[in-house]
């Protein structure tokens, strides 16, 4: 939706009778700057493999369409950053002329993600990723240390291996007292059958890291470890210059649907891999990518386990089949051919597809252990959060009836302000408030999009989360009034 409310932020904000906290703002950290701070935390390596990382995209836009097709490069973003609108270009910059902007844009409480770090997790040398992302959060942590009364900044938490990711969790909670978790997820991993290939062949030998499924490692010590400090597990990777989203002269053909096909990948892997089985209390995020693919995934699960559950499968054995009847149908119809080809086959008419590939356990949803319909709700629409840009008309998919079960999805809001989509800073509560304005949500649930649903994701995995911020009475009602049931499962 583009936004033509007649209401400023600051009107809307006033006629609501809670809090709007934003769930995924952005701020644009200033490279050269922001790398000489790292070099004193962090050392060489840090700085400059900080500035590598960020040299991806000039590099890719030096080579030109012709090379960029040659090598099988994306066409990245660019223009990416206001200038047009100089005031929040310099918003973007300084976490303290955010904070004093806040109530201009209606929000009471943000968490801020970041800009320069959504690339980070990538670097695949191991010592130089943990050195880069190690300083980086230093020095996050210390630009929002004096902010922490309306906005939180997220650590960033490597995951290419279990203990490098519990390594920057301990860190970053114990030490930098950090609140919110960004964790890496798509990365690509080498298929070990193709490792010796040329260098720059190596993106298309690649699978992609989902961690409830087909993982190398064990993450589930990640897992215990995020519950045991109290944090929330929340993607935000992205799923642009892959597969189909790899075009080396449309920015906007790559871009489209990029977060959402990365968080639809991610949620599926927690899901299948029974993630939310063994760790019931932990909640998680998948943002910037809206709610209509949860919405979608939520009924393609169910759908696919009506169908393909271990009960279901029962009637899909092949030795199921009646091959006399077959035959007799066949001759009937008068299908010689046919007749033959079968006969051939001892009446078989796909011998070669009884195997089951060498798995052990054709149960895809076995992890899940379900006993009862609401362990669908337990399992997913309870835990998982998605995070929901204004201006998207499909956020009121998380609202409405024709979820399975009728249930509603935490959808939360994510301004995103600090990036190229969001054209003025003040837009992202007026564009928002358009769903309520034009009767696609109720007045409740535009109170669960802006603040319940966000207070739930990080209230329930942390009670204290809000504890000494602008909103921190209102957040503790919203816990407060947890169901007993909800909460004792929690």
């Amino acid at each position: 939706m583009t936004s033509h409310a007649q209401q400023t932020p600051a009107q809307i904000r006033a006629g609501l009778k809670h809090p709007v906290i934003d769930g995924d703002g952005h701020w644009v950290e200033y490279d050269p700057v922001f790398a000489e701070k790292m070099r004193k935390v962090g050392g060489d390596k840090a700085a400059d493999g900080f500035l590598a990382a960020m040299a991806v995209t000039k590099t890719s836009l030096d080579l030109g369409p012709a090379e960029r097709k040659r090598r099988g490069v994306a066409m990245p973003g660019f223009w990416t950053r206001q200038t047009g609108n100089t005031l929040d270009r310099a918003t973007a910059m300084m976490p303290r002329m955010l904070y004093d902007r806040l109530d201009e844009f209606g929000t009471d409480f943000a968490i801020i993600y970041p800009t320069a770090g959504l690339r980070l997790p990538r670097i695949a040398d191991d010592e130089t990723r943990r050195a880069v992302i190690h300083a980086y959060n230093v020095v996050s942590a210390e630009y929002f240390s004096k902010l922490s009364d309306r906005m939180t900044p997220a650590a960033i938490i490597p995951m290419h291996h279990p203990e490098e990711a519990i390594a920057e969790l301990e860190f970053a909670t114990r030490q930098l007292g950090s609140k919110v978790g960004m964790f890496g997820s798509a990365f690509p991993r080498q298929i070990p059958a193709l490792s010796d290939v040329k260098a720059e062949a190596k993106k298309y030998t690649v699978n992609y890291e989902v961690f409830g499924i087909d993982s190398p490692y064990d993450y589930d010590p990640v897992w215990k470890t995020c519950r045991d400090v109290r944090i929330a597990p929340t993607f935000h990777s992205t799923g642009s210059n892959q597969a189909l989203r790899n075009s080396p002269s449309n920015f906007v053909y790559n871009h489209i649907g990029h977060f959402a096909d990365a968080g639809h990948a991610a949620c599926k892997g927690v899901f299948l891999g029974g993630i939310t089985r063994r760790f019931p209390e932990l909640r998680w995020a998948f943002l910037e990518g809206g709610v209509g693919w949860a919405a979608q995934l939520f009924g393609d699960l169910i759908e696919h386990w009506e169908r393909r559950n271990i009960r279901a499968l029962e009637n899909m054995k092949p030795d199921k089949l009646d091959r006399s009847l077959l035959m007799s149908l066949v001759d009937k119809y008068g299908y010689p051919e046919l007749a033959e080809a079968l006969k051939a086959r001892d009446g078989w008419p796909d011998p070669d597809m009884h195997g089951t590939g060498g798995v052990e356990d054709l149960d895809d949803f076995s992890r899940c252990k379900f006993t009862r319909k609401e362990d669908w709700c337990d399992l997913f629409s309870t835990p998982f959060y998605f995070g929901c840009e204004a201006d998207d008309r499909m956020n009121a998919q998380a609202f409405g009836k024709t979820n399975p079960f009728g249930v509603k999805l935490n959808a939360i809001y994510s301004s995103d302000i600090g990036h190229f989509d969001v054209i003025d800073m003040r837009d992202p509560l007026p564009e928002a408030y358009e769903l309520v304005e034009h009767g696609f949500i109720t007045h409740d649930d535009f109170r669960d999009f802006v603040f319940g649903n966000t207070v739930r994701l990080w209230g329930t995995q942390n009670p204290a989360f809000f504890d000494g911020t602008r909103v921190a009475t209102e957040a503790r009602a919203v816990l407060a009034a947890q169901t007993p049931t909800r909460m004792a499962a929690e």
